[in-house]
């Protein structure tokens, strides 16, 4: 294969690693890819994507794909190492890879590349570490690990709805609600199992415990869970509503809030997630409605607060170096705060004022590793 060189710059270059396809040459959300890119050029830097199978570090140049704004096309070329690999293998499968592993950990380890946000959250790792911290344990609902009935059966005796997702789940898939009931005249314990589908839910009842968790590991299929408390969301209209919130590191490598969204879950959805039903909302307006908007402006603030503290924690916790992740967190009818999930590898946030600062925080911080790896190896101090 013939493939020309990237004419020399002295520009920064940051390679977003993505997989190999057979079909598309590279996978992952070519749009977003290009906002980067296109965001990189008006900051001065190269963005390029390169594929696990191309991100060659003992070579000098290694092949990546180039794209073009005026033809809208893309091209492979030879360019030098990339000074920043920002992560974004698309799925948990991939990231398992041995192939995989083998380039992330090439990456990390070597002198002139940083890279940051190397693997996928895993949910039950993330309560374990913020249960543990000072300023966090405060915004975690009680948690278990779901690896038999006992797990569900003291949890249900604590509280009367509980929340079952799954460990390496994402964007809602796969989680299920239990809420336990006294039904007729005996007031005899019946417990109700909602499962979260496509654009809805399903909902079963059950007369026994036993009933309920021979129809619950039917619907994990044996995968991985955790047992939360349900907490009693804040409502807009009678449909609960959560906050998403997008935090990243600044051109100072601090971490900092890019933007709050909100979603409103579905009129037969148990979660908020779009791709489950739910709809993106503004977060001041529903939160006003159900308080006031002194208490609104009162609850955002808290809620970034929360975020920030919650992104240092993890950070800290997973022993890497991260530079953005976006958050799940709730508001209780009460107006407290609750952390759901984060994801080390966000979505694209459709608020148009969040997504352009998004990118650009991406490249700021890119821009800070590659001056501060500069710094470090010549033996100066960053600020100078």
């Amino acid at each position: 294969m013939d493939v020309p060189a990237h004419q020399p710059v002295h520009r920064p270059l940051i390679a977003i690693l993505t997989m190999d396809d057979d079909e598309e040459r590279f996978r992952g959300n070519r749009s977003n890819f290009v906002d980067l890119i296109r965001t990189g050029a008006e900051m001065g830097v190269l963005v390029c994507v390169v594929t696990v199978n191309h991100l060659k570090l003992k070579q000098k140049r290694i092949v990546a794909y180039m794209y073009d704004p005026v033809t809208k096309t893309w091209s492979q070329q030879l360019v030098g190492l990339p000074h920043v690999i920002y992560n974004r293998i698309p799925h948990r499968q991939d990231e398992k890879l041995p192939e995989v592993q083998k380039a992330l950990k090439a990456a990390l380890k070597h002198p002139e590349i940083k890279l940051f946000n190397p693997f996928f959250f895993n949910k039950w790792s993330l309560f374990e570490w913020l249960g543990k911290g000072k300023t966090t344990a405060r915004y975690i609902p009680a948690t278990r690990k779901m690896s038999s009935l006992t797990e569900l059966a003291a949890m249900l005796r604590r509280y009367p709805v509980v929340y079952l997702k799954p460990i390496l789940g994402k964007a809602g898939k796969g989680i299920m609600r239990v809420e336990k009931i006294a039904s007729g005249a005996e007031n005899k314990t019946e417990y109700v199992l909602t499962v979260q589908e496509t654009k809805g839910s399903e909902s079963y009842k059950f007369g026994s415990i036993a009933q309920l968790w021979s129809n619950i590991q039917k619907e994990t299929e044996h995968q991985p869970y955790i047992v939360q408390r349900g907490i009693s969301l804040a409502k807009h209209r009678k449909r609960p509503f959560d906050l998403r919130l997008l935090v990243q590191k600044n051109y100072r490598g601090e971490w900092a809030v890019t933007g709050v969204g909100a979603r409103l879950a579905g009129k037969q959805s148990i979660t908020t997630h779009v791709p489950r039903g739910g709809s993106i909302d503004d977060p001041e307006k529903l939160l006003a409605s159900a308080f006031d908007e002194e208490t609104a402006k009162r609850i955002v603030t808290r809620a970034k607060n929360a975020a920030l503290a919650i992104a240092r924690q993890i950070e800290r916790k997973s022993g890497h170096k991260l530079g953005e992740m976006s958050m799940d967190i709730g508001v209780d009818v009460q107006g407290g705060i609750w952390f759901f999930e984060a994801n080390s590898k966000p979505m694209k946030f459709d608020e148009p004022h969040i997504r352009k600062k998004s990118l650009e925080r991406i490249i700021q911080y890119a821009l800070h590793l590659i001056r501060t790896n500069r710094a470090k190896t010549s033996g100066i101090s960053a600020s100078d």
